[in-house]
């Protein structure tokens, strides 16, 4: 039985991008070993949509009202992008220390990070 998912982000600057997980973002973590920090998320779902032919993966972060997080994000140094009104939901991006970048959006759909 599959009991999770492991999301591996791969950083130019992986200690900035970790301290911002953990600082900013205030995700837990736990030490895999010479200060290999594994990072708890929120619930997770999976989606997939038609594609060009090339296989790829985006990480979006959920929120219920994406607006006062940009603003909280925002008071912490994180720059966001413009926040965009899609169909099923209202979207940005935030910037890591690393210049890597999240997606973080507001769903309008119904969700399936409830279902277990």
């Amino acid at each position: 039985m599959i009991n999770g998912a492991h999301l591996l982000l791969h950083s130019a600057d992986a200690d900035a991008d970790r301290a911002f997980l953990g600082g900013v973002l205030s995700f837990k973590s736990v030490d895999a070993g010479r200060g290999w920090l594994i990072f708890a998320l929120p619930p997770a779902e999976i989606a997939v949509h038609p594609g060009d032919g090339e296989f790829r993966a985006d990480l979006y972060l959920m929120c219920d009202d994406v607006r006062a997080q940009v603003k909280a994000l925002e008071a912490k140094g994180v720059t966001c992008s413009e926040i965009e009104t899609e169909r099923w939901g209202l979207r940005t991006t935030m910037t890591l220390p690393s210049g890597g970048r999240l997606g973080l959006y507001q769903p309008t759909h119904p969700t399936a990070t409830g279902l277990r």
